[in-house]
Order: structure tokens, then sequence, then C-alpha cells
């Protein structure tokens, strides 16, 4: 029986968030976690003892490793561009945390690095791998929705004060690129923009009312796609105490409502009906860890596949990219109070 050859991962930074990019490759028995790299001494040691791998303090020297295969980036996300180069320029795949990087630009330097020296680039999304979003995204293939004509993404979250005094970068615009709408909100986002389509323009605005700090504890935008359909985002950080996120999707012939990752609504002209109360326990409305491991997996297992099969990943560095280009847009909109037209 043929059996795939292992891929072999590192793991530069070890903040919340790389304990699900371990577990996914744990969860996998074509993947395995060889190495880490973290500049905490004492997450260093932790990571030694708890997964019997080598830990580094200098990423640049992890990624020398010959026997590494893949590098997933848990940095904040503002550092992300420094290890991608390294990890490109030494060969190495890379999985990116999202978003992408904090602006375009920095984003585009890491999709050129990856292309240049002819290896994977894909960003974390895990949210497209839930069973009832993909089940969204076929009844609009098939268009059991019609005509798309309004996508709303909804993601009133709460932070408190101790979430962002807890480390020296969640918030700022150089270490978070913004905060709530490039932060949280920007998985569900994601979402919109993959079963809605392209963004012609877009109005925005963003404020800091409740926290400080540099970025924005809540935005709103007016979006115009492409196909004509119209769309709003609502992101906050503010709202106590945090609600489950919330996508719908409308078209002429039936519209379907997600909460929390789950449908609670399906109504179409076919006969299609129900209502149901969303489950909260994998939003993270109100715990920023509360996140279904299983959906890390799900993608985790897509771009092994890709990188095996020397094909892209479904979420590559040019998919990514698009959200954070329709938030840096939000961003100037609030910034100049013009309407923003996305090449």
């Amino acid at each position: 029986m043929f059996k795939p050859r292992i891929l072999n991962f590192g793991v530069i930074g070890l903040g919340n968030i790389s304990s699900h990019h371990i577990g996914a490759i744990q969860a996998l028995p074509d993947c395995r976690l060889i190495a880490v790299s973290s500049r905490s001494e004492q997450k260093r040691m932790k990571a030694e003892s708890q997964y019997g791998v080598k830990a580094f303090a200098d990423f640049n020297e992890m990624v020398q490793l010959p026997e590494l295969d893949v590098v997933c980036i848990c940095t904040p996300s503002g550092q992300h561009l420094d290890a991608c180069l390294a990890a490109a320029k030494a060969g190495k795949h890379v999985i990116s945390e999202k978003p992408l990087e904090i602006s375009v630009e920095r984003a585009q330097r890491m999709i050129k690095a990856c292309r240049d020296a002819k290896v994977k680039l894909a960003c974390i999304f895990q949210n497209r791998y839930s069973n009832d979003y993909q089940r969204v995204c076929d009844l609009v293939k098939q268009g059991k929705l019609g005509k798309l004509i309004l996508g709303n993404a909804y993601i009133k979250w709460y932070r408190n004060d101790a979430y962002y005094q807890a480390t020296d970068w969640r918030g700022t615009l150089l270490g978070d690129g913004g905060a709530a709408l490039i932060n949280q909100s920007i998985h569900t986002i994601d979402l919109l923009l993959n079963v809605m389509g392209p963004v012609q323009s877009v109005s925005g605005k963003t404020r800091t009312l409740t926290h400080a700090i540099e970025g924005e504890d809540i935005g709103t935008a007016i979006l115009e796609f492409k196909n004509g359909a119209l769309g709003t985002i609502e992101g906050s950080t503010s709202i106590f105490a945090g609600f489950p996120e919330r996508l719908e999707i409308h078209g002429d012939e039936g519209s379907a409502v997600m909460e929390a990752g789950k449908i609670v609504a399906l109504k179409t002209r076919q006969g299609d009906a129900f209502e149901v109360k969303a489950e909260n326990s994998n939003s993270g409305s109100s715990n920023p860890m509360a996140i279904d491991l299983e959906l890390h997996i799900a993608q985790f297992r897509e771009i092994s596949g890709a990188i095996r099969n020397d094909r892209e990943p479904e979420v590559n560095g040019e998919e990514a990219l698009k959200a954070l280009q329709l938030v840096r847009a939000i961003y100037e909109s609030s910034r100049s109070g013009n309407e923003i037209v996305l090449e």
C-alpha cells in the first residue's frame, strides 16, 4: 500500500494560535512537527519538553534545517514578512496565519518571494472548511439562491482591556495593522468575499471608542460588488458581551444565514426552509481561543495535499490577499472620507 512521505513542519512563534497549528500537524499521520522557534526562552523550553522537538531562538537558523519541509508562521501579523522571506529563501513551503500581513505591499512581497522560490504559500482561513459553509457555497454554485443581491458580515465581538494589554502588539498599527477588522473580523470578511465575489468599491468608517489602542475597535462598511450586489460589514471588539459572528447571503431566489459557523436559516423558492438556534461554542465572540481545531485539521490536510501533488493550495497567497485588500480599503476610506474603488 502506498504511503506518502511524511512532511516535516516547523513553527515560528509560540503564541496562542500556534497550539492549533501544532494540534493540526499532530492530528495528521503524514505530517510531523520537528522544530519550533520563539524569542521566549520559557516557551522554547516548554516546547522542547512537551513536543520533543528542536527549539530555536532565531527562526533564520530553524529554516536552514535540511529535513524541514514546511514552515508555519504564527508570529504577530506585522512580523509575517521577514519569516516568510527567510523560509522561502531556504526553499521551505509557507503556511501563514491570517492576515497574510498588515499591508497589501508586504503581503505581495510574500507572494512574490514564494513564487520566485517555487514554494507554496498558504494562509489560514479555516472557517472555509466548515461543512455548513461549504453547503452555502454549493447552494450558490447550484443557483438555488438565484442572483446574489446582498451579502452581510456581522462580527460583534467583545475583548476586554486585559486582552489588549496581554501583549505588546495587539491593537497596534505595526504589530496588528489595526484591530477589530484586520484581526477578528477578517475571517468572516473572507467568507463573504469567497461567496459574493470581488468588491468594486467600498465606503467605510472606523472608530476607537472603548479601548486604549491604536487600531479600531469598531468599523462599518458599505460594499458594491462587481456582480452588482450590495453588502455591509460591521466589525467590533467593543460589543458587550459578544455575539456570534453572522454571515448572511441573499439572492433573488433564496437566503442562507450562518451564525458561529452553522446555518441557522435557509429559505429558497424551491422549498428549502428551516431555522434553528445557533450553537455558540465555536464562536470567538467573547473567548479568542474558542476555535474548532477540526477546521484547522481540514485546512492543513488540504494544504499538505497541495504540497505533495504540486498544486496551488485553495487559500494561496493571492486568495488570502483579497480580504486584506478590502480591509485596507475600508481603513483608507475612513481616513480620507472617500469611497475607494478597488483594483
